[in-house]
């Protein structure tokens, strides 16, 4: 336990309030979600009402931020070991395991039943299915038991677009599949460029990351592989109905940057990166946040020009 939390048991510290609790709904996770989901519900077709759009990524927000908590209760032990997730609110003593519980569990039920019924009974169900896969698929079984971890789980957080596109249309198309696999191909090499520097609180908390398991030689070159995988994926979203010039300018820059960041990142040695307290890990990690918010900040661009008439493929 943390000197923080101990210091928070023994001077009676335990009121939580509102900030507390919002920081259980991991807000820097739920605002990329946020994000995501929304460019998938702009840019499918038909469109819906502004209040019924509204509507559906405040839902969806709750569902994520509901994720966020039953992660947090399941991995309050882990938590307490690991130095960037000591300061949450569970190892600070500031809330109980039973309480983010309970509150992630009535706040998953919320989100699913009001999208369900402020959309269609498909887009409740996939938010349904993305919690149950974060909570249960991720972090209950695949964290812990391979380095794998987070490859399949990414999904949990590549589903957010579809579930934005499927409130809209009431189903899926190779346009949200494509979303889909943008975030999902993305997330190993964006986690695996933090887990090299991060690599000491992985092995404290004894979770089997990929740096931990087979060494950082081996990420380095899985960090390459995936993201050559991703460049030809992200670049073939510019060839549908929600791609344009526009689009594929954007894609075609930000992949080249990104597979020579992760070039940059297979050459290094473990010797030159400590040297230089892992300064390209850190780039390419700060260069993987700019290179998704970018993609879909594009798309929704491509869509309104789209619907100008200007740059698609009509």
């Amino acid at each position: 336990m943390s000197d923080a939390s101990l210091h928070a048991r023994e001077t009676g510290a335990g009121d939580a309030g509102f900030s507390d609790y919002f920081a259980l709904l991991k807000p820097r996770v739920m605002s990329l979600v946020v994000f995501t989901a929304l460019v998938g519900l702009l840019a499918a077709p038909g469109g819906v009402h502004p209040v019924v759009g509204f509507a559906a990524i405040l839902f969806i927000a709750v569902g994520g931020g509901a994720s966020g908590a039953l992660n947090m209760w399941w991995d309050a032990d882990i938590d307490r070991i690991m130095k960037r997730t000591q300061s949450r609110p569970i190892p600070m003593g500031k809330i109980t395991e039973g309480e983010a519980y309970a509150f992630g569990v009535a706040l998953a039920g919320f989100a699913v039943v009001m999208l369900g019924l402020a959309t269609n009974l498909f887009a409740g169900a996939l938010l349904a299915f993305t919690i149950f896969f974060y909570v249960v698929v991720y972090s209950m079984w695949l964290k812990r038991s391979t380095p794998q971890n987070i490859v399949i789980g990414g999904a949990a957080g590549a589903f957010p677009p579809m579930i934005g596109w499927a409130a809209v249309t009431g189903g899926v198309a190779i346009e949200s599949i494509l979303m889909f696999a943008l975030i999902f191909m993305w997330t190993p090499p964006h986690f695996w460029a933090l887990a090299l520097f991060m690599k000491s609180d992985y092995h404290k908390a004894d979770v089997p990351m990929l740096t931990v398991t087979h060494g950082r030689r081996a990420t380095r070159t899985h960090i390459l592989i995936y993201t050559a995988l991703l460049a030809p994926l992200a670049v073939a979203i510019g060839f549908t109905t929600i791609g344009g010039l526009f689009y594929l300018a954007v894609a075609v820059v930000l992949n080249a940057l990104f597979l020579k960041g992760a070039w940059d990142i297979w050459r290094r040695d473990e010797v030159t990166a400590e040297a230089d307290s892992y300064r390209t890990e850190k780039k390419v990690f700060r260069l993987s946040l700019i290179y998704l918010f970018a993609h879909f900040a594009a798309i929704w661009v491509q869509s309104l020009l789209n619907g100008a008439g200007i740059g698609g493929w009509g």
